[in-house]
C-alpha cells in the first residue's frame, strides 16, 4: 500500500496543501491585523511559517492516508479590538474573505509560473515533480477558494453572507446557520455518496480559463484536468 508511487503522490498533494493553508491563514491572521486586531499576531499566527498553522490531523495524517480533505489551524479572531471606524461584522466579512481571496491570488500566480514551466521547463523526472507539484497548486487552490466561499458555517463564506444579510432577514439567517454545520457536512459526503459536488461546475469553469492561460504562455496548448 505505501510503496514509493503513493507516497510521491501523496507527497506532490500535501506539499502543496500545507503551503495553501499556510497561506490562507496568514492571510486571515494579516487582514485582522490592518484592520487594528492583533490578537493573532500575538499568538504568533501572522507568519508564513508552516509550522505554526498545520493541524497534525487535518494538515498531514488525512491527507497522507489519502483522504482528499484538510484543514488548517484556525486563527484567532477577536472582533471587539478591530479599529473604532472598523464595524465588527464588516470586519470580520473583511477577514473570513482574505482567506479564500488569497487562494485565488496563489491560484493565478501557480497557473502563470505552471505555463512558464511548461514553455521553459525541461524534461526528466524533475520536470515531471514540478509540472505535478503546480497543476495540484492550481487546481487545489481554485477548490480551496470556492469552498471556503460556501455559506455553512463554519466556513468563511458564511461570515462573507453574515456581514452582507439585511438586518430584515437576519432571523432566518441565524435559523439557517442552526443547520449550516449539517449543510456542510452533506456537502462534503455527497462527492463519495452521490457522486455528486456542489463546487465541480464551477470549479470546471475556472479550470477552462486557467488552461487557456497556461496553453497561451506555453504556446503549445496545455491543458489542466480539474478532475
Amino acid at each position: 500500500m505505501f510503496d514509493a508511487t503513493f507516497l510521491l503522490e501523496r507527497l506532490i498533494y500535501v506539499v502543496p496543501l500545507i503551503l495553501s493553508l499556510t497561506v490562507h491563514e496568514w492571510a486571515h491572521a494579516a487582514s485582522a491585523y490592518y484592520l487594528g486586531d492583533d490578537t493573532a499576531q500575538r499568538d504568533g499566527r501572522l507568519t508564513l511559517d508552516p509550522t505554526v498553522h498545520i493541524d497534525p490531523l487535518g494538515t498531514l495524517l488525512l491527507p497522507m492516508l489519502g483522504i482528499p480533505f484538510g484543514w488548517a489551524r484556525p486563527v484567532p479572531v477577536n472582533p471587539a479590538r478591530f479599529r473604532r471606524d472598523v464595524p465588527m461584522r464588516r470586519g470580520m466579512m473583511l477577514t473570513a474573505a482574505a482567506g479564500p481571496f488569497s487562494n485565488l491570488v496563489l491560484a493565478v500566480i501557480c497557473t502563470i509560473v505552471y505555463g512558464l514551466w511548461k514553455r521553459f521547463g525541461g524534461d526528466g523526472a524533475l520536470n515531471g515533480a514540478a509540472s505535478g507539484l503546480l497543476h495540484t497548486s492550481i487546481v487545489m487552490n481554485m477548490a480551496l477558494a470556492l469552498f471556503n466561499m460556501l455559506p455553512f458555517p463554519p466556513l468563511d463564506g458564511s461570515r462573507v453572507v453574515d456581514g452582507l444579510m439585511p438586518p430584515r432577514w437576519e432571523r432566518g439567517w441565524e435559523k439557517f446557520c442552526q443547520i449550516g454545520p449539517w449543510l456542510l457536512l452533506f456537502v462534503i459526503l455527497a462527492p463519495r455518496v452521490l457522486d455528486v459536488s456542489i463546487i465541480g461546475w464551477p470549479l470546471e469553469q475556472m479550470g477552462r480559463v486557467s488552461i487557456g492561460i497556461v496553453g497561451w504562455i506555453a504556446g503549445d496548448g496545455a491543458a489542466l484536468d480539474v478532475n
